[in-house]
């Protein structure tokens, strides 16, 4: 019998198997081999050939479809965006171009600068949207953890105009802060822009899935963050070392992840992308000529192992985008625009090869972000066992309570209060879902450092030149208090001491004592007794006061403080060109009860731009030991307002008004008003006061206004116009002379610098009643 020969591909035969004629009992394996049939089976055996070359081609189509070289099934696009501190800007711009070119990321990783951006993207921000954010965010306030001054007490409103430098103190040993920043800002602003997405804790399950990278600082490890809290997350791969604190997520302290892992490539291909896009801002590293600063020395530390490991990664990534930064630093973040512009120029460069993954049938257009509301209903406050603060003191910084609603500026600012009174070295929070409301949970890590040391410097024309050493110490007999000593080492040794138990909506209390001496020609209308018979308006006088003071205080409607006390003062003024044989002029010991309220939401002490002010104050001298023989009970009434506005941006106006007058029978001269001078700190009842020198002019009531216009020319330089006016007498409100024409005026140009020490200014002042202008200089906060 003729066989007929086919020859059959050796794949086909390795892949399928052969179908028996009608009647076989059996399916044989096809051997690649050439193979001879029966006449009679040929025609069967065509058929069983045509029908599976038909289920091969098939099965071959399927494998197609799945491959990312089909039409009609996109690749999955992956991007990787490395860490670079503000040259990490350049991905904004990248971003834009990935959106022009009509690309979908299916999966973004990213390292500290990379990990925020590729975290608000992830998030469902575009980069229009990312770019917005970015221009409005204050760089500076992010670095340094700027604390709004609304969000301190009276008492950390007063160490925040004292001290330049803290440091912490323990065991007769100086330390040094564990970072320039603990990150809170950064964290509430994180927060607040992942609202969206707040009940999210797998990452996997954002928008686009999402990665960003930590390092254990502990033990060097990398840590894969892709579960938790979004905003902690991004906080903590951020966190580049001595810049901002370590952050710790379940247990472990993680800093930036760049140490470790800068280009998170091999993690993205692991979620599934089949293309990679890579945005590489990280300097290459640099000689030694350019290595001048700690923060290139640090980054430099950073780069040394990342450098090696870049060279592989590189390869391996698809389209890779280098944008020319050279030019710019870490913290190079006021030329956050120029950067941006770097990312769209080095994204351009590969446009081509973008736009051939954004083909026609597969753009995409991003949509902008849509954000829920800043409201929250908050159910319940959860944090933490902490050792020395009461819950009580916890719920009353926040200033809301469980079962409220509030706003997320209203979380931001709670968590600001909490951060203002250095008590805890980490706060976080995460907002669980709980129904249709959130509880809130808190990490409040207590500062292990209660003592502190804090200095100070200050120039002025009255008390001179001065060093200020402050000890602070916190938890010394019971909870929440505090005790504070400084001391002023220069022409005029002076203390303040402080003793103070916070209770927050509680009535707090408190012990201060406080030694002021400076010697200076002040005013005879001062006192008669200063009158020597040579008409002369100002005398030589050595001014020496202690005030002892007991108080109580207490917050009302969360913004205005109300206290009272009692007041132990002791008090010597003395002039050896009154009498040679008994220089004092007065010698006395005065007991007195006090009460006040303040409301102060300046932001700024120095220069505000925006902002009320206004304090009460009344005080009633009860008994003195009289070394006049003049002394009869009388009190003393001042008070303050102020208002502070921005007029355009940069130009700010100031308006204050105050007066004082006193009460009962005839006051103590030596506590009467006095006015002149500027930039001292005021003691007792004395007032700056433009056009006259220090202390020139006094008696026991006065009503005087004032108004300053500052432009910020240059950030933190200030050039100003101030103008005021008064009218000082005794006893001026028994009439309506007051109201008449200011008797007393005077001006000043000024230009000053907020400097770290605090403010520098330089001023001219003069008066149309003087011949004589003045020139005030003074450096650093008043104490």
């Amino acid at each position: 019998m003729r066989l007929i020969q086919l020859s059959i591909p050796t794949a086909f035969f390795q892949s399928f198997f052969y179908i028996a004629p009608k009647g076989a009992s059996k399916v044989a394996l096809l051997a690649p081999q050439k193979i001879g049939f029966k006449r009679q089976q040929v025609s069967s055996s065509i058929w069983g050939v045509a029908i599976i070359l038909v289920f091969f081609c098939s099965i071959q189509s399927s494998f197609a479809q799945k491959t990312p070289q089909s039409n009609t099934q996109r690749p999955k696009v992956g991007l990787v965006l490395s860490g670079g501190g503000a040259k990490g800007f350049a991905h904004v711009g990248v971003l834009k171009v990935i959106e022009e070119a009509g690309i979908k990321i299916d999966y973004i990783g990213g390292t500290s600068m990379g990990a925020i951006i590729g975290g608000l993207y992830a998030s469902g921000y575009n980069a229009a949207q990312i770019d917005s954010i970015f221009q409005k965010t204050n760089f500076d306030n992010l670095i340094n953890d700027f604390i709004p001054r609304a969000s301190k007490n009276f008492y950390e409103k007063r160490n925040d105009a004292l001290y330049a430098i803290t440091l912490p103190f323990s065991n007769l040993k100086i330390g040094i802060p564990q970072a320039l920043s603990k990150g809170v800002y950064n964290y509430n602003l994180l927060s607040s822009l992942t609202r969206n997405v707040r009940h999210v804790h797998d990452f996997n399950n954002l928008p686009i899935p999402f990665l960003c990278i930590g390092t254990d600082i502990e033990t060097g490890e990398e840590i894969v963050l892709n579960k938790g809290n979004l905003a902690l997350a991004m906080t903590a791969s951020a966190s580049f070392p001595s810049l901002f604190a370590p952050v710790e997520i379940d247990g472990r302290l993680l800093v930036d992840g760049g140490v470790v892992n800068n280009y998170p490539l091999e993690e993205i291909k692991k979620l599934g992308a089949d293309i990679i896009i890579g945005v590489d801002v990280q300097d290459d590293l640099l000689t030694r000529k350019n290595l001048k600063d700690a923060t290139k020395i640090l980054v430099q530390i950073t780069n040394l192992q990342s450098i090696d490991k870049m060279k592989r990664k590189i390869s391996e990534t698809d389209i890779y985008i280098k944008p020319d930064i050279r030019d710019y630093g870490v913290i190079s973040f006021d030329k956050g625009a120029e950067i941006i512009r770097k990312g769209e120029e080095a994204s351009f460069a590969v446009y081509e090869q973008l736009k051939s993954l954004g083909k026609t049938e597969h753009f995409y257009k991003k949509p902008p972000l849509k954000v829920e509301s800043d409201t929250l209903q908050i159910k319940n406050i959860n944090y933490n066992s902490i050792e020395n603060y009461t819950r009580q003191y916890v719920t009353s910084k926040l200033r809301f309570k469980p079962n409220s609603t509030i706003t997320y500026q209203d979380l931001e600012t709670g968590i600001n209060n909490l951060n203002a009174t250095e008590n805890f070295s980490t706060i976080s929070y995460a907002l669980e879902q709980q129904k249709e409301k959130d509880n809130l949970n808190l990490t409040l890590i207590e500062n292990p450092t209660k003592t502190f040391l804090k200095f100070g410097l200050h120039y002025d024309g009255l008390y001179k030149s001065g060093v200020l050493i402050n000890l602070t110490r916190k938890k010394t007999f019971i909870k929440n208090d505090n005790a504070s000593l400084d001391v002023v080492l220069g022409d005029n040794f002076r203390y303040n001491f402080n003793y103070f138990i916070e209770n927050g909506f509680n009535i707090s209390w408190g012990f201060s004592s406080k030694l002021q001496q400076f010697n200076r020609n002040i005013s005879t209308s001062i006192s008669s007794s200063f009158d020597n018979g040579k008409n002369a308006n100002l005398i030589n006088t050595d001014y020496f006061d202690i005030t002892n003071k007991a108080y109580f205080q207490s917050l009302f409607l969360n913004k205005i403080l109300i206290g009272g006390g009692a007041e132990y003062k002791f008090l010597r003024i003395s002039s050896q060109t009154i009498n040679a044989d008994d220089s004092n002029i007065d010698k006395s010991n005065y007991i007195s009860l006090f009460g006040y309220a303040i409301f102060d939401s300046y932001n700024k002490k120095n220069f505000p731009s925006k902002g009320y002010y206004f304090s009460g104050d009344f005080q009633t001298y009860l008994a003195s030991s009289d070394y006049t023989n003049n002394f009869n009970p009388f009190s003393i009434a001042k008070g303050k307002i102020g208002t502070a506005f921005t007029i355009v941006r940069k130009l700010s106006v100031n308006v204050e008004s105050e007066a004082g007058f006193s009460l009962g029978q005839d006051s103590v001269p030596f506590f009467n008003f006095a006015l002149g001078g500027y930039g001292y700190d005021k003691i007792n009842n004395s007032n700056y006061f433009y056009g006259y020198d220090f202390l020139s002019f006094a008696a026991n009531s006065f009503i005087k206004a004032a108004v300053t216009v500052d432009y910020e020319f240059i950030k933190k330089n200030h050039v100003n116009f101030s103008a005021n006016y008064a009218n000082v007498e005794d006893n001026l409100f028994e009439s309506v002379d007051w109201i008449s024409v200011p008797k007393y005026s005077g001006y000043a140009l000024g230009y000053g610098i907020e400097s770290r020490i605090g403010p520098i200014e330089l001023k001219y002042s003069w008066s149309p009643e003087n011949a004589k202008g003045f020139t005030w200089f003074k450096i650093g906060f008043e104490f």
